[in-house]
């Protein structure tokens, strides 16, 4: 008896979302990469990744005539470099410098770990798509749902609109009170969801970018999720940030879970704000991960930590590892014009496009 309930669940589980996870994974493979006959296309994904997602998606790479090859990991204690011991790094990025694209599905993401660092210098037609911790449930919410046409004219217009500010404020109803100035020479990522040329792509719905990271002042908090090594927040933790750099960490248990954490590298680096983001995926909610927190609609995600001198030129940030933040319902201000009240576009020149996306 007990086994024919089992058997009743198992299958259960294989039927949910079956058919629609199909189409997500050929959008994915067919509109955002644009597979080509003959191309080699990895997916790794580690002890953590979903099972699923991974097979649904080297399938849709053989369908669309590319040769897939899926290298599974033993989940890393850390991410980034911190994940470096636990890999196979030379086997790994030789893998990598010989693929024509690249998914990424490990929980414990291998974004700016050493086999990634040596794929991107040696390997000039890469196409690597950031993707950690995809479940079914996201996948067909947050890439088969999207009106991507739609989605690139807003993201491109907000892009624009950003990198022609020179002073950003940002407060939030959790408590984020900060200003800073944007730097001309450090470039913007715009992730609405193609990854048909060579470089690093995201999940559609994130505008990201480097301020000018010494004009960073004033009080940061996390409302959402920090990952690693908290994710979903119970409480909020708050950051005091003078000139780039976390002084202080207040809150709860979480925050100095936060706190220990960061001191666990011995490495100052890890104090230093890397990068700013817009969060702009209509289908994106709370759930814990950081793959989807960072893109819920009106929210702003700060990293910590690690940052390539691509995008912070001229020397990037050496830290050893790096964590994400999200600060909910976010206000903002474009050299004074309101782009954003608490999470909610309101910038007359987005907020045609804005309503359709998010009805």
């Amino acid at each position: 008896r007990y086994l024919l309930v089992y058997k009743k669940l198992e299958v259960c589980y294989m039927k949910h979302y079956e058919i629609e996870l199909v189409h997500a994974a050929r959008i994915l493979i067919e509109d955002m990469f644009k597979v080509k006959e003959g191309e080699t296309f990895i997916i790794t994904a580690d002890t953590e990744s979903n099972e699923r997602v991974v097979n649904a998606t080297a399938q849709a790479v053989y369908a669309a005539g590319g040769k897939p090859m899926v290298i599974w990991l033993a989940a890393p204690n850390g991410v980034g470099k911190a994940a470096d011991p636990d890999l196979p790094v030379d086997a790994l990025s030789e893998a990598l410098r010989n693929a024509d694209a690249w998914i990424e599905y490990n929980n414990k993401w291998l974004l700016y770990s050493t086999p990634f660092e040596r794929a991107f210098k040696d390997n000039n037609r890469l196409r690597y798509m950031n993707l950690v911790g995809m479940n079914e449930d996201m996948m067909i919410r947050l890439i088969g749902s999207v009106d991507t046409k739609l989605l690139k004219e807003f993201m491109i217009k907000a892009r624009d609109l950003t990198m022609a500010t020179k002073k950003i404020k940002i407060t939030t109803p959790a408590g984020t009170d900060l200003q800073f100035e944007n730097n001309p020479a450090h470039p913007f990522s715009c992730d609405y969801g193609k990854a048909d040329e060579p470089g690093i792509h995201y999940l559609s719905g994130q505008i990201g970018w480097c301020p000018e990271f010494e004009t960073i002042n004033g009080k940061l908090v996390f409302d959402g999720t920090i990952d690693p090594p908290l994710r979903k927040l119970n409480e909020p933790v708050t950051l005091i940030i003078e000139k780039g750099r976390v002084v202080d960490v207040q809150g709860g248990m979480e925050a100095v879970e936060f706190k220990k954490w960061l001191e666990s590298f011995d490495d100052p680096h890890m104090f230093r704000l890397a990068h700013i983001c817009y969060g702009f995926n209509p289908g994106a909610k709370l759930t814990g991960d950081i793959v989807e927190d960072e893109r819920i609609w009106g929210c702003t995600e700060w990293g910590l930590g690690y940052q390539s001198k691509e995008d912070a030129p001229p020397e990037g940030i050496p830290a050893v590892s790096h964590t994400d933040g999200i600060c909910l319902n976010t206000s903002m201000w474009l050299d004074e014009v309101q782009l954003l009240d608490e999470g909610v576009i309101v910038h007359k020149d987005l907020k045609d496009l804005a309503d359709k996306l998010t009805k």
